[in-house]
């Protein structure tokens, strides 16, 4: 498994869900125009429809790449109004450098209309199950190391 960075946004009442949407694309597009930004952009609805469900609340908005993983939380209520928790800070590399994906956590209400709502903007950016993890990605040529203990010490 990659190295996993965390922030966790202050969403409503603080600020509306559009808006917690636009700072978390601004985190991860390191608020450069580029088209992993459009892509983002073009979600902003959908994202925002997630957000305002409080999907993120306990299930991550996990965006992997070629680089470590992000996981990005959302605080509501007293939580976002107070910043108890809160972590904006810039990350210090690209979370979307190269092969990049993002899942949003959806509540199973809205799974399906999300998700077919996400494919006509392509295939970065797809929907979950709040209680399904996100998982590796398969790559070509790259092989994950496992740590295998039983295997190490010859059990």
């Amino acid at each position: 498994m990659s190295t996993v960075a965390s922030r966790t946004f202050r969403s409503t009442p603080h600020r509306d869900s559009m808006d917690t949407w636009l700072a978390i694309v601004d985190l991860l597009t390191r608020v450069q125009s580029t088209g992993a930004r459009d892509t983002l952009l073009a979600v902003k609805g959908i994202a925002a429809s997630v957000i305002a469900d409080q999907a993120p609340k306990e299930a991550a908005i996990v965006a992997t790449c070629d680089g470590p993983r992000t996981r990005i939380y959302c605080l509501y209520d007293e939580d976002a109004i107070d910043g108890t928790g809160e972590n904006e800070a810039a990350l210090g590399f690209d979370p979307l450098n190269g092969d990049w994906n993002v899942s949003l956590p959806c509540q199973d209400s809205d799974l399906s209309w999300v998700q077919s709502a996400l494919k006509q903007h392509g295939s970065r950016i797809t929907a979950r199950s709040m209680n399904e993890t996100v998982t590796e990605p398969k790559t070509g040529s790259k092989a994950a190391l496992v740590f295998d203990p039983k295997g190490f010490l010859g059990l």
